[in-house]
């Protein structure tokens, strides 16, 4: 099995994420994501569809978690996919996680998708997240996104 590098459009683009992350900067993702990108939630049943909703999520998120890190990455066999592994804690619980990125051809993010393990930890950022979000639930559905 071979291993292939990311494009160097999806490089461009994981690394100008990385940068954005450490701002809490996600009113300027929408360069980096595909139109049709989907976030998948470890918490929701339905994933969430559109970019509102993903820069919602994610800087919500971004203030939940206390001291986020990601330490080891992995590229898919097909270069077009990336996981970051992480580790933060919610509200004093630990937890680890992955996101998982797929990258379309023009190196934007056309899918996120996000595990979280232990199940004390997910249920701490399910109660977290939970208590933010609620405000916002038709942005989550693809609804407008006038209240962000």
């Amino acid at each position: 099995m071979q291993v292939r590098q990311l494009s160097s459009a999806a490089r461009h683009t994981l690394a100008a994420w990385h940068e954005i992350l450490q701002r809490n900067a996600m009113e300027e993702l929408d360069p980096l994501l595909a139109d049709d990108i989907v976030f998948r939630s470890p918490v929701a049943h339905r994933p969430y569809p559109g970019k509102a909703a993903i820069k919602l999520v994610l800087k919500t998120v971004n203030t939940v978690f206390e001291d986020f890190t990601y330490y080891r990455s992995f590229v898919s066999e097909d270069g077009s996919s990336v996981v970051l592994e992480f580790s933060a804690k919610v509200n004093g619980k630990q937890l680890k996680g992955i996101d998982m990125l797929r990258f379309d051809a023009q190196g934007k993010i056309l899918e996120f998708e996000v595990m979280v393990r232990p199940l004390s930890g997910l249920q701490a950022l399910a109660e977290e997240m939970g208590k933010r979000m609620a405000p916002y639930a038709a942005v989550l559905q693809g609804g407008p996104a006038s209240n962000v």
